[in-house]
């Protein structure tokens, strides 16, 4: 039984989970998939708080994704296993229980050195720095893994860094290619926070390997410094200057293999406070968009580093799903 499992699961991800490929997921999953418009996945980070503190672990997460809140799809951030990212052995024991479960696994949202860096030889060195999480998400059967073009400490005009983003962007997207995998851009950071600098640069690069994951709360063009150097400072940092969320999303949904339904904190109504999710997902159905939505709540990282009102991890993923539900529905 297991082994048809397994072969199913690893058919399944190889063969049908592709841009363009995922209507099929509707008809493999639950009913509720059948049901659903978009095939919902579930982004490690929305546990950030209990992997930071050593409260959960990578290999029982994709279980917990699925007995816990009926999620079959999920996305890792390899932050959470940096120190796994040449253990091939970690990878396909990871592979191996979700093929168990029956969960696919769609993509590794890496938090790694600066591909977009204007110093050439710091730029090369991060490119190669990314090879092993191509190699470990081919493994995990995944489509793609998501990068950063920039850093917090990024230098440069907007033009410098396109320029050195193209370059470095380039030359990952060619190993990525040799390995059947994409390689997609989030609005993450500094001068990626902009739909249209983030446009040029799928413009400039014009691959079939390319691609964003747009994610509706990552807008902040310019934030205040933190007061500390570490998690606890950045989290209560304030966004100075933010691009327009709604615009960036229609710029920016053309070039989408992946959304992120980013949320923090929610009303009596069940309703993100800070984010139109009804706008987001009219924005993303004019789009034409077919692939998959995954959730991502920092309500509970953002409790963690000091701020209150906000939803435990468990409860603000569901209240995501449920406003994705609510809203996906409704059209």
């Amino acid at each position: 039984m297991k082994t048809n499992r397994r072969k199913f699961t690893r058919d399944l991800s190889t063969g049908l989970v592709g841009v363009g490929a995922i209507a099929p997921l509707h008809d493999l999953f639950s009913e509720s998939y059948k049901k659903q418009p978009y095939p919902i996945s579930l982004a490690q980070f929305s546990f950030a708080s209990e992997f930071f503190t050593g409260k959960h672990n990578t290999m029982d997460f994709p279980a917990r994704a699925k007995n816990e809140f009926g999620i079959s799809i999920v996305e890792y951030v390899s932050m959470f296993f940096a120190d796994k990212g040449n253990d091939a052995s970690f990878f396909k024991e990871l592979k191996n229980r979700t093929d168990d479960l029956g969960v696919v696994n769609n993509l590794i949202m890496v938090d790694d050195e600066n591909i977009a860096d204007t110093d050439k030889t710091k730029r090369d060195h991060a490119v190669e720095s990314h090879y092993k999480w191509v190699d470990a998400a081919k493994i995990l059967g995944c489509n793609s893994i998501r990068v950063n073009l920039g850093s917090i400490d990024q230098t440069g005009t907007a033009e410098e860094v396109a320029q050195a983003a193209i370059e470095g962007y380039s030359k990952l997207l060619e190993y990525g290619t040799k390995n059947d995998l994409n390689i997609i851009v989030e609005n993450h950071v500094g001068y990626s926070c902009n739909g249209k600098w983030l446009v040029n640069i799928m413009k400039q690069v014009n691959h079939k390997r390319a691609g964003l994951l747009p994610d509706f709360g990552n807008f902040c063009l310019k934030r205040t410094k933190p007061e500390t150097m570490d998690l606890a400072g950045y989290m209560n940092t304030k966004c100075l200057e933010e691009y327009d969320k709604y615009m960036g999303m229609e710029e920016i949904m053309p070039y989408a293999k992946g959304v992120s339904a980013k949320s923090h904190k929610f009303d009596s109504d069940g309703n993100e406070t800070e984010i139109d999710f009804a706008e987001m997902f009219d924005i993303i159905r004019k789009s034409n968009f077919k692939g998959i939505v995954g959730i991502e709540y920092e309500g509970g990282l953002i409790q963690m580093a000091g701020q209150s009102g906000y939803l435990s991890n468990g409860e603000g993923i569901r209240a995501t799903k449920r406003l994705i539900e609510k809203v996906t529905f409704a059209e």
